[in-house]
């Protein structure tokens, strides 16, 4: 089950081979992006910061496509809309949407849509139908995704603190890199895996001899990349807190693909707040908050791909 007070849903089309994913908090939350990847695709990331005049979004869309992806957010800012949801602009309601895509479009599926490409309808499907109980591995934005030596896909991870404060992390891993230690399948992330969600094979022992040596894709499915994370919590959060949250959060990208960061992927983190427990008082703090969102971040990639490779 899903962190309460937030939805997701899912949209993708087998024969495009690649799809969207829709992050809906049940009310405007607070949210900040922190971008790492050398290569970032968004749209509305700018309203992200805490200086801008809107501090709340209504929905996050992560999106395939490369940059006609982008068009994605506007299917789930029309559902929005149609929901009376948005930032009060006198009698108009206009629903903030950031969102992010990653590269898939060289992965062998169909893209010859003609004039309009099909992400603003997919878009307004995944908003449509969201659940608190999403599926993972080749679905939504993760559906075309790759990594180097295996299937990509959608991934979901989550840590309880103190005082029932919750951090979740919802993930579409397409990375150059891979998830794996040298030319085993032991994940980088084994050790931060819970409950053996990704397997529990651990780390290889001993490492072996080329663990260090970089596993790409760049050679055989060139800039098919882009790592997107989205933090979810029940902590009352500012926005320059969640900036904070997920410059952290960007640790788990590093514990879970090697290499990561890089000059073709267009990594980034988005953090999202519910704002329902303030965290005044209590023993939890954005330390606390910031090191369980790199945790989970790393287990929800390995995850996914896991189970994107069933």
């Amino acid at each position: 089950m899903l962190l309460k007070g937030f939805g997701i849903g899912h949209a993708d089309d087998q024969r495009l081979k690649s799809g969207v994913t829709v992050i809906l908090p049940d009310r405007p939350a607070t949210a900040a992006v922190h971008v790492m990847g050398g290569a970032p695709g968004t749209r509305e990331t700018d309203l992200l910061s805490p200086e801008q005049l809107v501090q709340t979004i209504d929905a996050i869309v992560l999106s395939g496509g490369s940059a006609f992806g982008l068009d994605a957010a506007s299917g789930a800012q029309a559902w929005l809309r149609e929901q009376n949801r948005g930032y009060p602009v006198g009698e108009i309601r206009v629903p903030i949407v950031p969102s992010a895509i990653c590269f898939d479009l060289n992965n062998g599926g169909d893209k010859s849509w003609g004039r309009y490409p099909p992400y603003r309808e997919l878009g307004h499907q995944a908003a449509s139908q969201t659940t608190s109980s999403p599926e993972e591995g080749s679905v939504g934005a993760g559906s075309g995704a790759t990594t180097a030596g295996a299937a990509g896909g959608f991934g979901l991870a989550e840590q309880t603190l103190e005082d029932e404060i919750v951090v979740s992390a919802a993930v579409v891993c397409n990375a150059v890199g891979s998830v794996f230690v040298g030319d085993t399948h032991h994940y980088w992330a084994a050790p931060f895996e819970l409950n053996d969600e990704f397997g529990g094979r651990g780390l290889p022992h001993p490492l072996p001899s080329n663990a260090h040596i970089m596993n790409t894709k760049r050679t055989t499915q060139p800039m098919e990349n882009t790592t997107l994370a989205v933090v979810m919590t029940n902590a009352s959060l500012s926005q320059a807190e969640c900036k904070r949250i997920a410059v952290n959060a960007h640790d788990g990208f590093a514990r879970a693909i090697y290499p990561v960061h890089t000059p073709s992927d267009g990594d980034l983190v988005f953090v999202i707040s519910s704002n329902e427990i303030d965290i005044v008082g209590t023993n939890v703090d954005t330390l606390h908050l910031g090191t369980a969102a790199a945790n989970v971040v790393a287990r929800a990639i390995a995850k996914g791909v896991h189970l994107a490779n069933r």
